[in-house]
């Protein structure tokens, strides 16, 4: 989801961030100190929660190891750095448009580092004071790997519903794993532009046009490793340009009540078999976290019934051939499809 060259250097793009960050801090004299009405009240109202000092650096830096020690294999960070320094190889600048992206890519989401993040106890304390007891936490992490001056790997303003769908009640945290300050690109948000509803994109791109976006402004600020940047899944937001002459590695983690309906999309690898949950689960040492929604009663919507009629009915080729994709990978029993 890319905006166009012209869209990112039309003047004042980038100048619309004014306001900083609402804040609510984590600790008090070194306990949690987040009640859960604020937040609600604070999601209610704006809809995001900017948390800072949740967790330690400690906490990420392991996965933080892990994932540049596969870019610097990969030959995407400077060979004479140091690559937890994440200085970026510019001659290597690519994004998830592009072939080269996808196998180090595919090797960063296999880390099983990359996948218990997100279940962090700290993390799980407040994802619960948002949506009650009942967790799930999405097993589909995304991790943003985002290149120095390298425009289409920049990500416009869109909301996240329109592409993950399920329920409006979904929720994303977003944390980078290491301090990213404005010129390394953080994301920022639309303050209370979560009460629109979805809002118009240009045709099919899912994204909002510059100065379209309807909500109360633009709000950011710098985002320290440990901070922890929650939204509604109809809050528009978008990340600011990667400044920096380093590599950003940020986490979307998505989560929701169980209570409430999700979409099949978010459970499944349903396109080409170069993915899938065997794959993936292949070299972890613990089982813990394998096919760990498959223990929760959940209510897929669309269901099933409904996912075989918009195969055979649904307008689109493309839509009937990726209903037809969910439903095949659910009904193998590994969320996945395998390569004919």
């Amino acid at each position: 989801m890319q905006a166009s060259h012209q869209q990112k250097t039309e003047p004042g793009y980038w100048s619309k961030a004014a306001k900083p960050f609402r804040e609510i801090k984590a600790r008090d004299a070194n306990r949690i100190a987040i009640d859960s009405a604020h937040l609600r009240a604070e999601m209610d109202a704006h809809g995001y929660v900017m948390i800072r000092g949740l967790l330690s650096p400690i906490d990420l830096n392991p996965l933080l190891g892990e994932v540049t020690a596969v870019l610097q294999q990969a030959g995407w960070l400077c060979s004479e750095a140091n690559p937890l320094d994440r200085i970026a190889n510019r001659d290597a600048a690519c994004c998830e448009d592009d072939a080269v992206f996808r196998p180090v890519y595919d090797q960063v989401f296999s880390l099983p580092s990359f996948h218990r993040l997100p279940h962090h106890p700290l993390l799980q304390h407040v994802m619960k004071l948002l949506v009650g007891p009942d967790l799930l936490i999405h097993p589909k992490p995304v991790g943003r790997l985002i290149f120095p001056d390298f425009t289409r790997a920049i990500t416009p303003a869109h909301q996240d519903h329109t592409a993950v769908a399920g329920d409006e009640e979904t929720f994303t945290a977003w944390l980078p794993l290491h301090d990213c300050p404005t010129e390394q690109g953080p994301l920022r948000v639309v303050d209370g532009s979560h009460r629109f509803g979805l809002q118009p994109t240009a045709g099919e791109t899912g994204c909002i046009p510059p100065g379209t976006e309807r909500g109360d402004g633009w709000v950011g600020a710098e985002i320290h490793a440990g901070d922890l940047l929650l939204f509604s899944s109809l809050t528009v937001h978008e990340a600011m340009p990667n400044l920096s002459n380093r590599i950003r590695i940020s986490l979307d983690c998505r989560f929701q009540s169980y209570q409430r309906p999700i979409h099949p999309g978010a459970l499944v690898f349903a396109g080409s078999g170069r993915r899938s949950w065997e794959k993936t689960y292949a070299n972890w040492p613990s089982d813990e976290l394998k096919y760990y929604w498959t223990r929760l009663p959940l209510q897929l919507k669309p269901s099933k019934l409904e996912l075989a009629e918009l195969a055979r009915a649904s307008e689109s080729p493309r839509d009937r051939a990726r209903y037809a994709g969910i439903l095949k990978a659910i009904e193998s029993g590994t969320y996945s499809i395998r390569p004919d």
